[in-house]
């Protein structure tokens, strides 16, 4: 490959990889078409890599890519002899690469809530989001959703063919209509920071890069609309989250969990800062599923200050999460909590009445059954070792594995 071929090769996936989910915004809300527009900038980022090495790389990447899109959903559009909508006749205006400029920070957002539309399925609402407005691929989500591949990717089909059959607008929404549509926004931009905080050294950029990406539209989330809790409760969790990003690894990139991390090394003004956050959200007395994960991560980050856990706070915490907003990871997570707070019978009781045909191949499930095995008795060895090795085969995370490995080899 040539030194042209290869800076052209790196323009073009810097433009993926920072700005696609921006620029597929743009011509999905000007063309009210998703999947026309991830076909037309697909094609567009093949034509950059065809022509860049030979005319050079542009001084506006995004730009240039951004016409060739228009250009191909025109040419498509006339090609089929669709009549033009009023709306989409922006996309013949300012035709000229150099004075093109790439779409304005929150078109996402405004497309995240057209996602979030009731009429699309609920199962779908999240995952489209993560694929159309911030780049995730069908295998990035599945695990996380608990979904085969296959079926995930049937899903956003439908669901794009939906949207361009039956017209959805893509009008943004009233602010009255906000509110039924945040629970969903939440989750996409709560899920695609989850993906980013575990994803491991070596990990694609465009995975890696989410994480600020997420902080970023949480914080717009906040400005417009204020006076919802959930959005400040959402982003205070993930700043309590991010607060403790460095002390997951050690000097070798081994992992350390939560409970064997050094304070110390916690981002304490950023601690702070989503405890303030936390606090304007508690006041709207209106508590819900983030506020309520935040609080727990705030007890968490209280070791920084006061040395020690406070599991009890931290158990009641969970059962009125389970009580009110159970998922399969609060469900466990509560049950290390009620292990921790001196109720390891209760905590492995309510592992075992947890839906097992998802819990057999969910790896936090085997990891917290070793754990409050090991905390019951110590005769229970072989169960506990039984566990870890079916945790060790779940998990696809090579420092995780390492440590789990460690514990397996500790028992003796």
């Amino acid at each position: 490959m040539s030194a042209d071929s290869r800076a052209a090769f790196r323009a073009a996936e810097l433009a993926a990889r920072e700005s696609y989910g921006s620029l597929v915004s743009y011509l999905a809300w000007q063309w009210r078409d998703i999947a026309a527009a991830q076909d037309a900038l697909n094609d567009a980022l093949l034509k950059a890599l065809e022509v860049w090495p030979v005319s050079g790389v542009p001084a506006s990447p995004d730009a240039w890519i951004l016409t060739v899109a228009k250009r191909q959903l025109l040419q498509v559009a006339r090609h089929d002899q669709v009549r033009f909508d009023p709306a989409v006749t922006v996309l013949l205006e300012h035709e000229a690469i150099q004075e093109e400029r790439p779409v304005v920070a929150d078109a996402r957002l405004k497309l995240m809530f057209v996602c979030a539309h009731p009429a699309i399925d609920e199962k779908v609402r999240i995952p489209l989001m993560l694929q159309v407005v911030l780049g995730l691929q069908v295998a990035d989500m599945a695990p996380a959703l608990m979904v085969s591949p296959a079926t995930l990717a049937q899903r956003l089909v439908r669901a794009k063919q939906k949207i361009r059959d039956t017209a959805i607008r893509f009008e943004e929404p009233q602010m009255a209509e906000l509110p039924e549509r945040l629970g969903c926004v939440l989750e996409s931009i709560y899920g695609a920071f989850g993906l980013a905080l575990d994803a491991v050294d070596g990990a694609e950029t465009r995975i890696t890069d989410l994480r600020e990406e997420a902080l970023y539209l949480g914080s717009i989330v906040c400005a417009l609309l204020p006076d919802e809790p959930e959005a400040r409760g959402l982003q205070a969790l993930m700043m309590f989250c991010d607060a403790r990003r460095d002390a997951r690894t050690g000097p070798s990139g081994e992992f350390i969990p939560l409970a064997e991390q050094d304070p110390q090394r916690w981002n304490r003004d950023a601690i702070i800062r989503a405890d303030q956050m936390l606090w304007i959200a508690a006041q709207q007395r209106r508590p819900g599923p983030f506020q309520l994960e935040a609080a727990v991560q705030s007890a968490h980050s209280q070791r920084l200050f006061t040395e020690t856990t406070p599991w009890r706070g931290i158990d009641l915490l969970y059962r009125q999460i389970n009580a009110h907003y159970p998922t399969q990871g609060a469900l466990v997570a509560g049950a290390v909590a009620m292990g921790e707070s001196g109720n390891v019978s209760e905590g492995l009781a309510q592992l075992d009445v947890m839906d097992q045909s998802v819990t057999k191949s969910f790896q936090p499930w085997w990891v917290a059954k070793a754990h409050l095995l090991r905390m019951q008795s110590e005769s229970a060895k072989a169960d506990v070792e039984a566990a870890l090795q079916i945790a060790i085969g779940l998990t696809t995370q090579q420092p995780v594995r390492r440590y789990l490995e460690t514990i397996r080899s500790s028992l003796g």
